[in-house]
C-alpha cells in the first residue's frame, strides 16, 4: 500500500496527464459530443476519426483505476480528487457487457468498472449523471 504522499504525488502526475493538449481534447469530445446508445455506436466511433479519442478516454481511466485497485494509489484519496472516472463509466456502463461479448474480450475495462462500482453510491451517482448529460432531445 502506498503512502499518503506517494499517493498524492501520483495523483497529481494523473493530473498531468490529463492536461496534456490532446488528452483535453479528447476528453472534451467524450463528455459533449459521444452519447453511445447501442455497442455498435461504440464499434462505429472505433472506425472513426474520434477512434483515438475513445481508447485514449477509456484506456487513461481504466489504468488509473488499475493502479488504485492494485495499492499505488490510495482509492479514498484517489476518489475525493476525481469524479471523472464515474462520469466516463456512466456513459458507457450499459454497453459494456455487450461490448466484452461482440470484442471478444472479457476484461475490457474490468478495473474502472471495479473501482466505481465499489464506491458507495455509484449506481445512483452514475443514473444521476447519465439523466443530466445524456444527449439533449
Amino acid at each position: 500500500m502506498s503512502s499518503p504522499y506517494e499517493s498524492a504525488t501520483l495523483i497529481i502526475r494523473l493530473y498531468e496527464m490529463r492536461r496534456e493538449p490532446t488528452m483535453r481534447e479528447a476528453r472534451a469530445w467524450f463528455a459533449r459530443e459521444f452519447h453511445p446508445q447501442t455497442v455498435d455506436d461504440i464499434f462505429h466511433t472505433l472506425g472513426s476519426p474520434h477512434s483515438g479519442h475513445f481508447r485514449m478516454v477509456t484506456s487513461y481511466w481504466d489504468m488509473a483505476s488499475s493502479f488504485v485497485l492494485n495499492g499505488a494509489i490510495d482509492e479514498k484519496m484517489f476518489n475525493d480528487a476525481n469524479g471523472e472516472h464515474i462520469f466516463i463509466f456512466a456513459k458507457i456502463e450499459q454497453l459494456v457487457a455487450d461490448y466484452r461479448v461482440k470484442s471478444g474480450n472479457p476484461n475490457y475495462l474490468k478495473s474502472l468498472e471495479t473501482l466505481v462500482l465499489q464506491k458507495p453510491g455509484a449506481r445512483e451517482q452514475m443514473a444521476s449523471i447519465r439523466e443530466r448529460f445524456g444527449p439533449k432531445r
